[in-house]
């Protein structure tokens, strides 16, 4: 048996093979040239503005992976993801400043990795009470309590008590050194970097194990028709909260990630237009697909980029229009977003990933590709 195209000249013997992660030669080979990419040819070759653009999109790809197991994977509408992400980060900064650590888990740098994996605990749960509508109600009324999470949690319990803590106001200052991993303190661009890699890999990974699981075909179930699956003897709630508990969860992380990436952190870091960008990314990158979630992010985030880049040039070279654009991106940023929907959903409303399973089918399947 040849192993080393697929799908022509392959065929598997067992439900292990159908299932591996890495099903041929051919197929090891480029995640091992994928891997080398990232964690050594990219940080040689890269200098600290490209790694920033490299950790936004890493966070994009943490933040919209939860609202891609959510909306494309169990079909429960989120408009509020961005309120665990919140949760996640919030819960990490206070655990890091606040918590009396004892001295033995501070020297052996063990605050900020306990904390991730409280924050992450801590937004499931809270993601799970905001999930329990879902119970009675979807679509339209689901929709309406997803928001909800945004601005009870965000713009009244975060900016209005959370915050307050301290003293400190309506922002968490973070001392350089304060978030440290054993004994390696990151405090540049390029340990984000590889801490970004890490996480994104983890959860991925989890999320892909999870889909491949009796979990995750009860969730294509429930979004295919949820009906059908309680017949056949799925419980449907169960499933629905469970679903979102490890989105809440990979949101925690997310947020207790980019805390990493900030000197200070506050409620405007999570406002509800990124809970709609999140659900663009995966828009674009094509909803009920992993690598929607990565594709999605690359091109809203270097798309982003490039835009910003171009006015600033315009601008460099005298025109009198680029000026007011650049100092109001944000304005262009979100014109932009809404335009780059709208082409998607006419001209590839299959997204990214589809495209991207055209390619590949193509080159595996030619000389017979048609």
């Amino acid at each position: 048996m040849s192993t080393t195209w697929l799908p022509c000249g392959v065929y598997h013997q067992n439900y292990s093979q159908d299932q591996a992660w890495f099903q041929t030669n051919f197929i090891r080979g480029k995640m091992i040239l994928l891997f080398a990419i990232l964690f050594i040819g990219i940080p040689l070759v890269a200098d600290d503005y490209v790694l920033s653009v490299c950790n936004q999109i890493g966070y994009t790809v943490l933040g919209a992976l939860g609202v891609q197991l959510l909306i494309g994977f169990c079909g429960q509408v989120t408009l509020g993801h961005a309120a665990f992400l919140a949760v996640g980060a919030y819960t990490s900064t206070l655990l890091i400043l606040e918590f009396p650590w004892p001295q033995v888990l501070l020297d052996a740098g063990l605050a900020y990795p306990i904390s991730i994996f409280v924050a992450a605990l801590v937004a499931g749960i809270w993601c799970v009470l905001f999930g329990l509508p879902s119970a009675r109600v979807k679509g339209f009324y689901l929709i309406l309590t997803t928001m909800a999470a945004q601005f009870i949690t965000v713009d009244f319990i975060i900016t209005q008590y959370v915050s307050q803590i301290g003293g400190r106001g309506q922002a968490f200052s973070l001392p350089p050194g304060t978030i440290k991993i054993g004994p390696w303190v990151i405090d540049s661009d390029l340990k984000v970097y590889y801490l970004m890699l890490v996480l994104a890999i983890l959860c991925v990974s989890l999320v892909v194990n999870l889909l491949r699981s009796r979990v995750g075909r009860a969730w294509v179930a429930i979004r295919d028709n949820d009906i059908s699956a309680e017949v056949m003897g799925i419980n449907v709630i169960q499933y629905k909260l469970f679903a979102f508990f490890v989105a809440g969860f990979i949101g925690g992380i997310a947020g207790a990630f980019w805390i990493s990436n900030l000197a200070a952190i506050s409620p405007e870091h999570f406002p509800w237009f990124w809970s709609l960008w999140l659900v663009g990314v995966i828009l674009i990158g094509g909803v009920g697909s992993i690598h929607g979630v990565i594709f999605g992010s690359i091109f809203m985030v270097v798309v982003m980029e490039a835009l910003q880049l171009i006015i600033f040039w315009f601008m460099e070279l005298g025109f009198a229009w680029a000026q007011p654009l650049f100092m109001d991106f944000l304005f262009v940023k979100e014109a932009a977003f809404g335009l780059a929907i709208c082409a998607f959903m006419i001209f590839e409303p299959n997204g990214l990933s589809y495209r991207w399973w055209q390619i590949k089918n193509y080159f595996n399947l030619w000389p017979f590709s048609y």
